[in-house]
């Protein structure tokens, strides 16, 4: 500019811009240097060289060889990161070196291996839950067509563990996916072989028994390194179009249950009452038994002591007994005997007489 040289460089109005003066010849009220002057901020460009200065003293070889060592220490605690793993207590692992898994299984704790050649997969072990099956109404992923030609919604859930973790994570490529359709599979044939009422009452525990067969069988058939724990069937409905219907035939079925039932506790109840009063008349048999027998065998040792007795005085026991019956057939009788003997006397009031012996019988 015209000023610019006017005055060794001072300003238009030939006040000398140099020496830090302003443009009227004053300079700025303001200290330079690294905080020479008091009350005065820091210099920017005196803090950094200072930095750098300490900074040459710490690093060996200076600032520029100590850059290279710091680049080298963060990429070895980046690489110490890496090579360690922790494998937690419901987990296994399983270590890979260039893709190949190794015979080892990691278990829960701290482990080492050499990132990047060695890899690491986890896996869970403990109990797993797969969902199959529709989760609404208004889903048909479920539908299946039972043995009695009736389609169903089947929701239902598998429960299982990874007991081979190597064979989990590299015979199949989908092991859950795999799961889902094998067991959805085994429910459809189940449920095919059966009429639609074992699924909503309670001859569920069957159908759940050969689905864990099945499904187990298969899945040792894939090597896939799963158990399968067991199989629950969470719900079961008819389709929404003939929910309806389905209900009206549910509740007939249980209608006939009823009545099923309530004839068998009437059945139960006269059979007993039957089985009672049958017992009832053995025990009276078996005691109307005992005492004829008893009395036959009082009777017949009766007449075997009157025998030896006859045989002993036939006479005497003769007249005896003689007397005896008569005695035991006119005990009762209304007849009076009278000896002629002693006469009769011209009044003799007989009814009279007969009347005590009736009184006293």
């Amino acid at each position: 500019m015209p000023w610019s040289n006017q005055n060794g460089g001072g300003g238009p109005w030939g006040g000398g811009g140099g020496n830090n003066q302003g443009p009227w010849g004053q300079g700025p009220n303001r200290p330079r240097g690294g905080g020479g002057g008091k009350g005065g901020p820091p210099d920017l460009e005196d803090i950094i060289r200072r930095g750098q200065d300490q900074l040459r003293g710490i690093v060996p070889g200076g600032f520029n060889g100590g850059v290279a060592l710091i680049i080298i220490a963060i990429v070895a605690i980046f690489w110490l990161f890496q090579c360690i793993y922790i494998v937690q207590p419901d987990e296994r692992g399983v270590e890979l070196r260039f893709g190949q898994p190794k015979q080892e299984v990691s278990m829960p704790g701290l482990h080492f291996h050499l990132w990047p050649m060695e890899t690491v997969e986890t896996v869970k072990v403990t109990v797993q839950q797969q969902n199959i099956g529709a989760t609404s109404a208004s889903s048909s992923s479920g539908l299946m067509l039972s043995g009695d030609r009736s389609v169903i919604n089947v929701q239902f859930a598998v429960f299982f563990t990874v007991s081979d973790p190597k064979a989990y994570l590299f015979n199949v490529e989908n092991p859950a996916e795999t799961l889902q359709q094998v067991a959805d599979s085994a429910m459809r044939e189940i449920v095919g072989r059966r009429p639609a009422q074992d699924a909503f009452r309670s001859n569920r525990q069957p159908i759940e028994t050969d689905v864990i067969n099945i499904v187990q069988g298969t899945m040792d058939r894939y090597h896939a390194g799963i158990t399968v724990t067991g199989v629950t069937i969470q719900n079961v409905a008819p389709p929404r179009e003939v929910a309806d219907a389905f209900e009206e035939v549910q509740r007939a079925g249980r209608d006939r249950d009823s009545t099923i039932e309530e004839a068998n506790r009437y059945t139960n109840q006269r059979l007993g009452q039957a089985r009672g009063e049958a017992a009832q008349i053995r025990e009276d048999a078996a005691a109307y038994k005992d005492r004829v027998v008893k009395e036959a065998d009082g009777e017949a040792q009766r007449f075997s002591a009157i025998n030896d007795e006859y045989s002993k005085a036939p006479d005497v026991t003769r007249k005896r007994l003689f007397l005896e019956t008569m005695e035991q057939v006119l005990k009762n009788s209304k007849k009076i005997v009278i000896d002629e003997k002693q006469g009769v006397v011209p009044y003799l009031p007989l009814n009279e007489i007969s009347k005590p012996s009736q009184q006293g019988g």
